[in-house]
């Protein structure tokens, strides 16, 4: 099949590691004509061009800046990319006629493009719900309800499902959501189709963790929790900066934070205020070093604000069942992350905001190595089971096989 792919994650190339380039990189396998459209910010000087990869098509089309910036930008830059995309690849794949077009939320703003492609060629499409907007902006009160903007992108949203043939939803509890607050969707175009990874390229290599540990001044005797990703409102992290607060005397623990984000000066104007002795923050690494500092440490952490009413299943847990590590989930009351997670052995369930649980888990898994050891295999053979590039492969695939 000729299959068209848009997404805001930006591709540079189809040998990136992440969740939509390792599902492109198995339907370029399987023998599939691949053309995806990804942008390149204002930020960044380009302008929009088309290269060609290992047999995969990549159309970066220049857009605002929509990733880490300011309401107002990002509101606007997201109104804006459907014509951009619609315009490029009018330009450049005019000539192609697509069997199916895929795409992942965010955004929820694609609508023209996606009814246009499919109209003109009789494409089937395919949605990759990854986040439930504007719900998510109206629970962290970046939006009103039923104010004039809010009606505008939830129309756009109820557009995005009826032209959307097909449905996949991260975890059960997305399933249940969307079927809930959407009875006009046909519940039989809405499956399971989790985040997932090229298994294939897991490679595990023996690192000399106590070399890794003594580069970021890592006590050797500690248990490290990580929290890696994303320092944005949807995070919750202010019942991080709480955790590490009330763990200050507790020389058992150590706390590594990696990211960026719209709430990085925040929780580092609290690191330079507080100057906890067991904790350390820093703004992004190479994949390549974070990659290898993920392997010297212990536990993943996961956290979303509690005010969500919308179950988000973030990505970052894939790299923690990667590298065998169990999970704390403190997340919002409906998110099934942390539930997942508890029922299946890998990992502990806690709200965001309960600080006795959160400690007390923290001080179960800062205690019991080789219980650390046993989750951290579960949860490796989970991912393998239910989260692999293959299997949402399949997934997707199954529509099409006649």
């Amino acid at each position: 099949m000729k299959i068209l792919f848009l997404t805001l994650s930006v591709i540079s190339s189809i040998e990136e590691r992440d969740i939509y380039t390792d599902l492109m990189r198995k339907f370029r396998d399987e023998g599939h004509n691949l053309y995806i459209v990804s942008p390149t910010e204002r930020r960044n000087g380009q302008r929009t061009k088309l290269k060609k990869e290992k047999g995969v098509n990549i159309l970066q089309v220049w857009t605002l800046n929509i990733q880490k910036v300011n309401i107002f930008e990002k509101v606007v830059g997201t109104v804006s990319i459907d014509f951009q995309y619609l315009n490029a690849i009018n330009k450049y794949f005019k000539h192609i006629k697509f069997d199916l077009v895929m795409y992942s939320t965010p955004p929820i703003t694609l609508t023209k493009v996606i009814s246009e492609i499919k109209k003109r060629d009789g494409a089937k499409t395919y949605l990759l719900l990854k986040d439930i907007f504007p719900q998510n902006a109206v629970d962290l009160g970046m939006m009103q309800k039923n104010s004039l903007i809010h009606k505008f992108f939830r129309n756009k949203e109820k557009i995005l499902y009826r032209i959307s043939d097909f449905i996949g939803c991260m975890s059960p509890a997305n399933i249940d959501y969307l079927k809930t607050n959407n009875p006009q969707i046909n519940p039989s175009i809405i499956e399971e189709n989790p985040n997932s990874i090229d298994i294939s390229k897991i490679i595990h290599k023996n690192i000399d963790c106590v070399e890794i540990r003594n580069q970021y001044q890592i006590p050797l005797d500690t248990t490290v929790f990580v929290y890696g990703g994303n320092f944005g409102k949807p995070q919750g992290l202010g019942f991080l900066l709480k955790v590490i607060k009330s763990n200050l005397n507790n020389s058992e623990v150590f706390f590594v934070l990696v990211g960026s984000g719209t709430e990085y000066y925040k929780i580092n104007s609290w690191f330079e205020k507080n100057k906890p002795h067991n904790a350390l923050l820093m703004q992004n690494l190479p994949k390549q070093e974070y990659n290898k500092l993920l392997k010297s440490c212990d536990i993943g952490m996961i956290f979303l604000d509690k005010r969500f009413s919308i179950p988000n299943f973030p990505s970052r847990l894939l790299s923690y069942l990667e590298n065998k590590m169990p999970v704390i989930a403190a997340t919002d009351p409906v998110s099934d992350i942390g539930f997942i997670a508890q029922e299946n052995g890998f990992g502990f369930s806690v709200l965001n905001g309960d600080l006795e649980s959160i400690n007390r888990n923290i001080k179960k898994l800062s205690e019991n190595k080789s219980q650390n050891k046993r989750m951290g295999q579960k949860g490796y053979d989970f991912m393998l089971k239910n989260f692999s590039a293959e299997r949402s492969y399949n997934i997707i695939i199954s529509h099409f096989s006649n």
